[in-house]
Formats: C-alpha cells, sequence, structure tokens
C-alpha cells in the first residue's frame, strides 16, 4: 500500500526512534515502504517518514547505479559495487570514514530542495536485514551516503541539521512552505497543517 510521507515540519521527523523488537506487522510495513518509496521514485524510506517511530529504513541505491553513465559511477560507487536494494532494522553505523565529500541531497520530506552535504566516503554498519538475520557490512560512495542519510532519520536528524547556519537561512522561506503545505509533489504527502 503506498503511504504519504510525512512533510518537513511535523514533530515526528525529530524524534529518535526506537528499536524494533517482536512486530507481526513488520512484513506488510516494509511492503508498504518499498511500494511508497518507488511511487516516489526515491531512493531511501524511513519509518519516520510514513509515521513510525521504528528503527526501520530501506536504500535502493541499485536503481540510482542503473541511471548513472560510466563516468558518474567511477566518482560515486567503488568498481566492486552496483548498488543495493536492502532493508535496515535497528541498525548502528559502527564506524565512519576520514575520508569526507560533499554531495547534493535531497528528501522525499522535503520536497523540491536539495543542498550539498559533506558526509563520510564509507561506513561500517550492523543491522538486521529483512529476514532478521545479522548484517555486519562496509558500504561506500552513493550507497553509503543513502544510508547516512536514512540512519539519520532514525535518529530524528534531517539533512537540513548538517548545512552551514547561513545555508540553512537561506532555505527558510521555502521550508516554511513546505511546512505550511504550501508546495507539490508528485507523490502523497501530509503536510502539518
Amino acid at each position: 500500500m503506498i503511504l504519504p510521507i510525512i512533510a518537513y515540519g511535523h514533530s515526528i521527523l525529530k524524534q529518535k526512534c526506537k528499536p524494533i523488537t517482536k512486530n507481526p506487522d513488520l512484513n506488510q510495513l516494509i511492503k508498504d515502504m518499498w511500494e511508497t518509496m518507488q511511487n516516489a521514485n526515491g531512493c531511501g524510506l524511513a519509518a519516520p517518514q510514513i509515521g513510525q517511530t521504528k528503527q526501520l529504513f530501506i536504500v535502493d541505491s541499485t536503481s540510482v547505479y542503473q541511471l548513472m553513465d560510466a563516468e558518474d559511477r567511477e566518482h560515486y560507487f567503488e568498481s566492486d559495487d552496483h548498488g543495493i536494494n536492502e532493508t535496515f532494522i535497528n541498525a548502528r553505523i559502527t564506524d565512519y570514514s576520514d575520508e569526507l565529500w560533499d554531495d547534493y541531497e535531497g528528501c522525499l520530506s522535503i520536497p523540491g530542495l536539495s543542498q550539498k552535504v559533506r558526509r563520510p566516503w564509507s561506513i561500517n554498519i550492523e543491522y538486521l536485514n529483512a529476514d532478521l538475520q545479522l548484517q555486519q557490512r562496509s558500504f561506500s560512495g552513493a550507497t553509503a551516503r543513502t544510508i547516512q542519510h536514512e540512519y539519520d532519520h532514525t535518529q530524528g536528524i534531517l539533512y537540513l541539521d548538517h548545512l552551514k547556519p547561513l545555508t540553512r537561512k537561506l532555505m527558510e522561506t521555502k521550508l516554511r512552505k513546505i511546512k505550511n503545505g504550501q508546495t507539490e509533489s508528485n507523490y502523497p504527502v501530509k503536510y502539518l497543517k
């Protein structure tokens, strides 16, 4: 089922999420999240963006990889990385690389806006996958960036929180419009009213 995505301004986007324990509806929630993200042409979605304060997010960097030409792939992906389609439950980033890089990020909860964000090039992460199997993996490039963005959502952090104060100040008018429901998107959005 395609769900509305919670827009900027709603308090749930600033809440730290709780770990998932037993949840009989987990498989349906994950399925709904994939449908919702794909309908919005996104590459990641976190549970708080659909109104759930759960440590759960999904990442599709495979479609990002497939849309790029060879030159861009060399810049955004390691040679052995073709992207992932993965579910992350109760994730914990255990290490960040010292190497940092800047790139534009957008967010389905902040429709129509994007800004350059500085993030580590690679990470180590521990999580449960959709089959509740423990995973300990390393990711880099665009995949690591997307994971960090979605992981931040489960910690109550938006990409806006990584911006310099002046950059954020320059976005205030547009952010206010999103908060007040005065923007349009091509997917269902739940605005704060």
